[in-house]
């Protein structure tokens, strides 16, 4: 009997792959590693991409966009980190799970790898987009399903989606080194799919490095593929979560550089979408605009929706509208003519349910919420859709934990 279970123990040592020899690129530096880390992760790496091109970007002066929780640690302690430097996240399992592909997630915007994969309950009720929360997200299910998962954390929450297109691309090459393989598997959620899917489809800036041909399969869950403009037409209810004289907290772009709250008419340049005034805060959300007045309208009940949109002064409110910001920099129309490549076979995931608590929900036609649906289903631009899903019951925020999501993911990366 014990002569059987040596043999089995033999036999199972020789089907698992040994990792490889842990090396980087020489342009990857490893700063640090932690292995005290919250929330089901096994250990996380700090690394510091050094070529050049990389740069110190704006934050909010109030510190809203700042690095916070156990990621601060990781940050080295600090709040305003370089964009060079990014967080690669292990899962339990990622060097002895049984599949062979490994999986990188890439979260959205003003997120991080804990509350969007391991931890949607970490900031408390309402956000993951419900009135509780779960504490297990993706990442466990996809680790029980025998997957080897990691995730990558950005140092800007919002920030310039070249940067971190290449860094998605610094990660894969550092999985690729620790495990032996030759290609991974990416999921994008919202703002993450902006930064898989150029990667994959080579959109960079004249510093950065062309698609390296070792990604196998891209899933986009409630990624804006054929952009958004929410934002715009929705500003005024958009514009009361951000204003900080109308109490606004929340870590978002707004519409808007001048705004009357409690009757007073304040200038708060660095929440533009625009460079404005010497801030660029939101690079990353300038960068995902699209124009659907034409397709959905614009939603007229709100205040100042006409100059909101189009640019101008409103009663209560100056803007520079929705195609200034666009030709300040949004990339949909660059990522769908580059064209994701045939050889990655791509999913494209959407919610149905714009029910998203705490927000003004896109109502102007069918989406998760702030995406429409037509959007995070469009095929514009890829070579190989491999299969669509529409969970209905899924809005903007529960899609990285909804059971239904988790089920599809795990089917189509299987």
């Amino acid at each position: 009997m014990r002569y059987l279970w040596t043999v089995a123990v033999l036999l199972t040592a020789l089907l698992v792959p040994v990792p490889a020899q842990a090396t980087t690129p020489s342009y990857l530096t490893l700063e640090a590693t932690y292995t005290s880390v919250a929330n089901g992760w096994s250990r996380v790496e700090r690394y510091l991409d050094t070529t050049s091109g990389f740069t110190q970007e704006s934050y909010p002066p109030d510190g809203r966009g700042d690095q916070d929780g156990q990621r601060l640690t990781f940050f080295g302690g600090v709040r305003r980190p370089f964009s060079g430097r990014f967080l690669l996240y292990y899962a339990p399992g990622w060097n002895t799970n049984p599949k062979s592909t490994p999986v990188l997630l890439v979260h959205g915007a003003n997120d991080n790898p804990d509350r969007a994969w391991a931890n949607p309950g970490e900031s408390g009720g309402f956000g993951c987009g419900a009135i509780t929360c779960p504490c297990t997200g993706l990442m466990q299910r996809l680790v029980d399903a025998g997957h080897r998962v990691f995730a990558i954390g950005f140092a800007h929450k919002e920030g310039d989606n070249f940067m971190q297109a290449q860094q998605v691309g610094d990660a894969i090459a550092v999985i690729k080194d620790r495990l032996g393989v030759s290609s991974v598997d990416l999921v994008g959620w919202s703002k993450g799919m902006m930064s898989t899917r150029m990667y994959v489809s080579s959109v960079k800036p004249g510093w950065g490095r062309s698609y390296a041909g070792d990604v196998r399969k891209l899933v986009t869950i409630g990624g804006p593929n054929a952009g958004y403009d929410y934002p715009f037409a929705h500003g005024w209810a958009h514009d009361l979560s951000i204003w900080p004289e109308c109490g606004g907290q929340v870590n978002s772009p707004a519409p808007h550089t001048h705004m009357t709250c409690y009757g007073v008419y304040a200038y708060r340049p660095e929440f533009s979408f625009v460079p404005t005034g010497g801030y660029d805060a939101y690079p990353g959300q300038r960068q995902m605009l699209a124009r659907f007045d034409g397709t959905y309208g614009i939603d007229q009940t709100q205040q100042d929706w006409y100059t909101t949109y189009y640019g101008g002064q409103g009663f209560f409110t100056a803007g520079p509208g929705i195609q200034a910001a666009i030709d300040a920099g949004s990339l949909i129309s660059r990522i769908q003519q580059a064209g994701v490549p045939s050889s990655v076979a791509t999913y494209l995931l959407a919610g149905g349910s714009p029910t998203v608590v705490g927000i003004y929900n896109e109502n102007r036609g069918p989406s998760d919420g702030v995406v429409f649906t037509t959007s995070a289903l469009s095929r514009t631009g890829i070579g190989n859709v491999a299969g669509t899903a529409l969970v209905a019951t899924a809005n903007h925020l529960t899609l990285g934990w909804h059971s239904s999501v988790a089920s599809q993911v795990a089917s189509w990366l299987n």
